[in-house]
């Protein structure tokens, strides 16, 4: 239920704007540091109050990451209006490129999933020894031959 009283704004703590919303507490105040929310104000007791429009910017917000959306193409997003025409293109091409980032995802999952399965498919379970724990070993001592490499690059999310 909305907080209210004679001198402070009207709005949900973050309790409560957590339950309307879905969307944790700790990554409530993670996207108001980020940028993507702005609270209502603060009420007599110093706590953050939200609204009915930050309830639902943050449901918004819990969408596109549920899509696996970056911060970025989410603070994109917010950043159109929905009923001017040049900002459905801008939309448009947000939803591009972020297709295009699981596109790339999805090539290095089935990459993945191939060599998972040769993996399995090394071991049935009835030599004396494991294949597959076999494998993981060849393949870690492999790695202390080759030179170190730079932090992979991180996922776009």
């Amino acid at each position: 239920m909305p907080v209210s009283s004679p001198s402070a704004p009207r709005g949900y703590q973050i309790g409560e704007a957590a339950r309307q919303s879905g969307v944790s507490p700790a990554n409530i105040r993670f996207y108001e540091k980020e940028s993507l929310l702005s609270p209502l104000g603060r009420g007599d007791n110093s706590y953050r109050l939200y609204s009915e429009g930050d309830v639902h910017q943050l449901r918004f917000i819990r969408l596109c990451r549920a899509m696996d959306m970056s911060l970025a193409e989410v603070r994109t997003l917010l950043g159109l209006d929905l009923n001017n025409k040049t900002d459905c293109a801008a939309a448009r091409g947000a939803l591009d490129g972020h297709l295009g980032h699981v596109r790339a995802r999805l090539a290095e999952l089935k990459a993945l999933e191939k060599d998972l399965k040769a993996l399995r498919n090394r071991c049935d379970g009835t030599d004396a020894h494991c294949h597959i724990i076999e494998a993981l070993h060849e393949l870690a001592d492999a790695q202390a031959s080759v030179p170190a490499e730079p932090a992979p690059k991180k996922r776009h999310v």
